[in-house]
C-alpha cells in the first residue's frame, strides 16, 4: 500500500502538543489549522470498548490519577490536567480548553480525509480489532498507518488489516541497517512504507530519556553516526518509503531532519514548524 499515501508530507504533527493539552480535539484541531498533514497518536480501550486517544494506558501522568484506560468506561474518564508537561521539551508545559479524552472515532469524524498513524503499543487484540473495524468503517485504509516498535504487535496489525501502510517495527529497523551497511539493501524488497525514529539530538537537550543508556553522550553519538545516513534515506525515497524523524521541537532540529533527507518532521509545536516553511518561503 506504498502507493496510498501519494504525496510526501512534510509536516508532521506529535500527539504530545506544546501550543494545546495533548490529544485533545482542540489540539488536533489547532494542528490542522497550522497547516499539519498527518496526525500521530496512540490508542487505548476503555473497559466498555471505546477506543480512545491517550498515550499513556495508566493516566497518572496526564490526569493526576492512578487509574488506567482499561479499567474504566469511557464517560468516567477523567480530565486533563490544567497544566501539562511537555515530555519532548523538558520544563515547557501545555494548556488549553478542552481537556477531554476524544475518542479515535470522533478524529476520524472531523479530519475524514487526514493520514493519521496511529501507534499500537499493547499486545491487545480487542484493540487491534476496533481500530482496524473503525478505519473500515470510515473508508480511511489508505491513508491510516499502522505503528509499533513491536514486531510481533506489528505482525498482529497487519495480519488484522494487511491494506494499511505500516512502519518499521524496531527489529525490522536494525534488519535494515544490517541490510545498509553489508550492501545488500538495494537487492532486497520491503514492504514497509515509513521510517520512523528518534532524532538522536535531542536526547539529553530537549528530551532526557528514561532509559540510562541513553543518558551517555557516547551512546547517544554511535546511535546518531548509525541512523541518520543521508545515503540510506535518499535511497530509501527512491523507493517510496518516507522519513519520518521526532520530536523535533526547536528550529535547529527542524533544520537538520531535512538537511539529512528525511521527508517528514514530527514536533509539538505546529506554529514552529508552520513558521519555519514560512522563513523557507515553502508556506504550506
Amino acid at each position: 500500500m506504498r502507493g496510498s499515501l501519494i504525496h510526501i508530507l512534510v509536516m508532521f504533527f506529535n500527539i504530545r502538543c506544546g501550543e494545546r493539552i495533548e490529544n485533545t480535539m482542540e489540539a488536533f484541531t489547532h494542528a490542522t489549522q497550522q497547516g499539519t498533514e498527518m496526525l500521530e497518536l496512540d490508542c487505548h480501550l476503555t473497559r466498555d470498548g471505546q477506543v480512545i486517544v491517550s498515550h499513556d494506558e495508566n493516566l497518572l501522568r496526564q490526569t493526576g490519577q492512578d487509574i488506567t484506560v482499561s479499567t474504566v468506561n469511557f464517560n468516567e474518564l477523567p480530565l486533563y490536567k490544567e497544566s501539562l508537561e511537555v515530555t519532548f521539551n523538558t520544563g515547557k508545559f501545555s494548556t488549553g480548553e478542552d481537556r477531554h479524552f476524544a475518542r479515535l472515532e470522533d478524529v476520524f469524524r472531523t479530519f475524514p480525509r487526514m493520514p493519521v498513524n496511529i501507534e499500537i503499543k499493547e499486545d491487545n487484540e480487542a484493540l487491534i480489532n476496533q481500530v482496524s473495524a473503525l478505519v473500515k468503517q470510515y473508508h480511511r485504509e489508505d491513508i491510516t498507518v499502522w505503528a509499533s516498535s513491536s514486531n510481533h504487535i506489528m505482525s498482529k496489525c497487519r495480519a488484522k488489516n494487511p491494506c494499511m501502510p505500516y512502519m518499521f517495527s524496531m527489529k525490522r529497523g536494525i534488519q535494515l541497517l544490517l541490510l545498509f551497511y553489508s550492501g545488500l539493501l538495494p537487492f532486497v524488497p520491503l514492504g514497509e512504507s515509513f521510517l520512523q525514529f528518534y532524532l538522536p539530538c535531542i536526547f539529553n537537550r530537549t528530551y532526557i530519556p528514561d532509559m540510562p543508556i541513553l543518558r551517555n553522550q557516547m551512546v547517544v553519538y554511535l546511535i546518531e553516526k548509525l541512523t541518520i545516513r543521508k545515503s540510506l534515506f535518499d535511497h530509501l525515497v527512491k523507493r517510496g518509503i518516507q522519513i519520518h524523524l521526532f520530536v523535533c521541537n526547536e528550529e535547529q532540529d527542524i533544520e537538520t531532519v531535512f538537511t539529512v533527507g528525511a521527508t517528514g518532521v514530527m514536533t509539538d509545536y505546529p506554529t514552529l514548524l508552520r513558521n519555519y516553511f514560512i522563513k523557507q518561503g515553502q508556506e504550506t
